[in-house]
Parts: structure tokens; C-alpha cells; sequence
């Protein structure tokens, strides 16, 4: 018995071992199909770590995203296509009094509903242009699983149902013409979960038990608009639900399948050959799919091979992804949805925000709860000024068209630029990033960023970047009285002359060895941020 006992014990030891080893460091589910392409790259982050931003991102700044699909259909905002099914909800109301009840009308009753019919991208495209983008971003999927491009690998795609239409194809000719670099998104891997309350059903009233759409399958199409179709294409819901809802595939969260992280790597692969995107983002932790699987890792590899292919043995491409470790934002660029660093970055990194939600919410429209381009500006000043890059998304209405109060926020923020544009783009972190109440306030991050608007900036918030010999010196506001740089003292180097771009006066100013004064000017040339050239000897 002892005996026995023993080897029950070094057993139960080995498997907790093995256990708490596979969790730490998972054996990925294998993806294949479509070949990785041959390069200086492969599928592991040592070798991916030999990555290096390319110039033309770190001098572009700014760029404007369309994150646009079938969820913007219904104008009311974000996850639409999970709420929907979520008994009781504002979406679910919406969903039944406009479409019907999740068990006869699902979230493949929008997308059939979703026509694009006055989509004009070359006009947008040549809007966000001419608004001061450097680069534009397109969406290809989100996580609601259609892809928007003639997709070899996915079934429900917009050329086959809803708009029918190559959206992808659409933006990337629009992009070409306007002569700006471009970009695509891909947020399908989280599908397996995020359709996973359409499995569900009300649990009261008249439809009570009654199982909600996420388990059609294709025969169940007979006589239908999708007949011959299957709906597991698209809500990938062949699984047992979830313990609880997480965003990382661990914690209660149900391991994806081999064919289920198979198709979504062939799907992304597909993507990248067909277009040959400038910038790709993820909407993942690191990569799509990682750990449980080496998808991510492989699409990595092959799109930064590929990339070089095409560029002549130069690596262009600029790969996104969140929440990363120190080691992985060697890898790729850092991405932070709607906040910053409070701090100054030795990388690269890029801050994703939009001016209302991510889909179209006509709320937003009728209360007024864009941004504004004030707050667009002094953010984007923020951000350029900690080594970062700003892609701002402007909300799309499902028929393809953006709102006048849209069209308002662009024309002020191409106005601001009209004068300013050059302490924006071109330019490199100075010493220090900036000074004032919002440097000394600690703001932290949450997960993968959600800290934006949390510190008021004023006028005594200033904030620093360079070119050159030319320091570019930008007050977060418009002064009320003389401006005190303390950063910009003689002990910084000796100044020559200082201009406020926008404007002719002649600008009065002294500096001691710890400061610079600015007198403040009689006239300002716009009411949101002011800009001094500052000339150093």
C-alpha cells in the first residue's frame, strides 16, 4: 500500500507539473494549409524580435480608420452582434422591435439587412486626406466573422451576402489613389466567444427556452434567403459555452478547435497575399489566437517575409498588437485603444481611439458626444510628443456615408493643421516630452489602455518635440498670461529665435538658465493649441 501510495503521489505530482508546465507554456494547436513565406523571419518571437519600425511610420503621426462592417447597420453602437443576443438589452430590444426575436432573426438578419448603397471610398478617402491622415486603416473583419473581401476561406463574406460588394478591394484602390499607405484590421479570431450568447435562449416570457440562432446549421436554411449556406460559418458556435467571459483563452474560456484557429490562419493569409497591407493590426493580446495556438506566430512570420519580398529586401510593414510584454514590443508595434502612456516611450507605439464608438451610434450623433477636433489635436500633440501615433477611427453609418457633425470635427482638425502640421509630422521625442500639472499626474493604464480624458490639459500644459535644431514647444490650450517654458532655460541649449506658427507678430521672449519667458502674443491664430518654433543656436 505504502508502495502504491508512492506512485499515486510522483503520478499526481507529474500530471500537476505537466499541468501548471502546459499552462505556462501550452503546446499551440498546429495551423497549415497555406504556406508561410521564406524569409529572415520565423514563426517564434526570438526571431520576430529583430523587427525595426520603418521610418515613414515614425514620421507619419496620424492616421484615420473606417472601422466599418454590418454592426454599424443598426446605428447603435459597439458589440452589437453579441448584445443583440443578451436577453433584455437595449440591442435586444432593438433587434426584436426591428428585425424580430434572436430565434427567428439573428445577427445574419442585419447582415443581409446591410447594403452599403451609397459608399463612396475614393470621397472619404480623399476627406481623411485632406484632414491631414498620413495613412488609412480599413477594416476586414470584425468579431462579428464577416470578412468584407472576396474571401477564399470564409463563405459569409460581403461579396456574398449584405452589401455584396468587395469592401477591402474598395478602400485599397481608394488608398492607392489618394497615395496613402494601407491598413487593415482583423478582429475575427474572437468569434468562437463572442457569439457564444447566441447558443442561449430567454429564459422568460413567450419565447422562453426557445434556442436563440447560434445553433442552425445548413440544413436548416431550406427555404430561407441564406439557403444553402451554413450559419456555423459564421457564429462558429459547435461548442460547449464558455465558464466565463474573458478576452485571453484561458480562466473558464473554451479552447478554440484545430479547424476553427485553421480557418481564421487561412483566412489571414488569404488577406495578406490578396493585398499586400502597408500596416496590420490585431485586436488581440500579442497575436490572434496565442497561445493555444501558433497562428498568430506563422501570419507574423509571412507577413513581415512577404512584406520584404515586395519591397526589395526592405521591411515596410508595421504589425500591430495589445497588452504586450517588453520582448514582444520589440516584435511588433504596441498598440493602446483609447489612452496613452503617461510617460514618454523608447519605441514606437500607436494609440487606436475613435471620436464616438468604434460602429455608428446614433446616439452619439443626437446628444453630440463626438470629440471634438480640439480634443482630437491635443491628444494627438500628447501622443506624438511620447514617440506614438495616433489612428483615429470616424464612425461609418451602415449605408457608407459619415455625418455632417463628422464632417464638422475633420474640417477643424485639416484647419489646425493648415498652420501646424510641421510640429507634427517629421518630428522625433525631444528630452523630455512636456511639462505641467498633467506630466506630474500619475494616470495609469487598464488591460489595453481606457485612461483617455482622465487629466485635464490647459494652457500650462506644454509639450515637446524636435527636428533638427528646431524645437516645437505646443500649449495644450490658449494662455491667459506670459508663458513660463521651464524646460527650455539657457542649461537646454541657447535659442536663437522663436515664431508662433500661424501668425506674423513678433513675439517678445527672454531666457535665463532655467526658464524661457514668452510674452504673451496680442493675437492667436486659432483657439485650440499654439505652436512655437523655437530656433535653437
Amino acid at each position: 500500500m505504502r508502495k502504491n501510495a508512492l506512485v499515486i503521489s510522483l503520478l499526481t505530482l507529474f500530471f500537476s507539473y505537466n499541468t501548471i508546465a502546459q499552462e505556462k507554456y501550452p503546446s499551440p494547436i498546429r495551423s497549415g494549409n497555406e504556406p508561410v513565406a521564406q524569409g529572415k523571419f520565423e514563426a517564434n518571437w526570438q526571431s520576430l524580435s529583430q523587427y525595426k519600425v520603418p521610418e515613414w511610420f515614425r514620421n507619419a503621426k496620424f492616421g484615420i480608420w473606417a472601422h466599418w462592417g454590418p454592426q454599424c447597420q443598426a446605428e447603435q453602437g459597439d458589440w452589437y452582434a453579441r448584445g443583440m443576443y443578451e436577453e433584455g438589452s437595449g440591442y435586444y430590444k432593438y433587434q426584436v422591435a426591428h428585425y424580430g426575436h434572436p430565434s427567428k432573426a439573428g445577427f445574419k438578419e442585419v447582415i443581409h439587412d446591410w447594403k452599403a448603397e451609397n459608399w463612396d471610398p475614393e470621397k472619404l478617402v480623399q476627406l481623411y486626406k485632406r484632414t491631414g491622415a498620413q495613412y488609412f486603416f480599413a477594416m476586414a473583419n470584425h468579431h462579428d466573422n464577416l470578412d468584407l473581401w472576396d474571401s477564399k476561406y470564409q463563405e459569409w463574406n460581403s461579396v456574398r451576402v449584405g452589401p455584396k460588394k468587395d469592401i477591402v478591394t474598395g478602400w485599397a484602390k481608394a488608398a492607392k489613389k489618394c497615395g496613402l499607405p494601407f491598413g487593415l484590421s482583423v478582429h475575427a479570431s474572437h468569434a468562437w466567444t463572442f457569439y457564444e450568447p447566441s447558443q442561449k435562449s430567454d429564459t422568460t416570457g413567450q419565447f422562453a427556452g426557445i434556442p436563440y440562432d447560434g445553433k442552425l446549421t445548413k440544413a436548416d436554411g431550406k427555404g430561407t434567403w441564406w439557403e444553402g449556406m451554413d450559419p456555423q460559418a459564421l457564429y462558429a458556435q459547435n461548442h460547449k459555452l464558455s465558464t466565463t467571459w474573458g478576452w485571453e483563452w484561458q480562466n473558464g474560456v473554451t479552447i478554440p478547435s484545430q479547424d476553427y484557429c485553421d480557418k481564421f490562419y487561412n483566412r489571414t493569409m488569404d488577406l495578406i497575399n490578396k493585398y499586400n497591407p502597408d500596416l496590420l493590426y490585431f485586436d488581440d493580446t500579442a497575436l490572434p489566437l496565442y497561445p493555444v495556438s501558433d497562428a498568430g506566430l506563422k501570419i507574423a512570420a509571412h507577413y513581415y517575409n512577404h512584406n520584404m519580398a515586395t519591397h526589395y529586401g526592405k521591411l515596410e510593414a508595421v504589425m500591430f498588437g495589445k497588452i504586450l510584454t517588453d520582448e514582444q514590443k520589440k516584435c511588433m508595434v504596441w498598440d493602446v485603444e483609447r489612452g496613452a502612456p503617461d510617460r514618454g516611450q523608447d519605441l514606437a507605439w500607436q494609440t487606436c481611439t475613435c471620436i464616438g464608438d468604434w460602429h455608428y451610434n446614433r446616439n452619439v450623433y443626437d446628444q453630440n458626444r463626438y470629440k471634438s477636433a480640439a480634443t482630437v489635436i491635443r491628444t494627438l500633440i500628447d501622443i506624438v510628443s511620447k514617440n506614438g501615433n495616433l489612428l483615429l477611427n470616424i464612425p461609418v453609418r451602415g449605408d457608407g456615408t459619415i455625418d455632417d457633425k463628422e464632417v464638422t470635427v475633420l474640417e477643424g482638425i485639416a484647419k489646425w493643421m493648415e498652420s501646424n502640421k510641421e510640429s507634427i509630422f517629421d518630428t522625433r521625442p525631444w528630452k523630455v516630452f512636456g511639462e505641467g500639472l498633467s506630466v506630474e499626474s500619475l494616470n495609469p493604464m487598464k488591460e489595453q489602455g481606457f485612461n483617455e480624458g482622465k487629466v485635464k490639459l490647459t494652457a500650462k500644459d506644454i509639450r515637446f518635440v524636435q527636428k533638427d535644431k528646431v524645437i516645437y514647444a505646443t500649449l495644450l490650450g490658449l494662455p491667459s498670461e506670459d508663458i513660463i517654458i521651464k524646460s527650455l532655460g539657457k542649461n537646454n541649449g541657447d535659442i536663437k529665435r522663436i515664431e508662433l506658427l500661424g501668425s506674423k507678430e513678433k513675439l517678445k521672449w527672454s531666457q535665463e538658465n532655467e526658464k524661457l519667458s514668452i510674452k504673451n502674443p496680442n493675437t492667436v491664430p486659432n483657439d485650440i493649441a499654439l505652436v512655437f518654433k523655437i530656433f535653437l543656436k
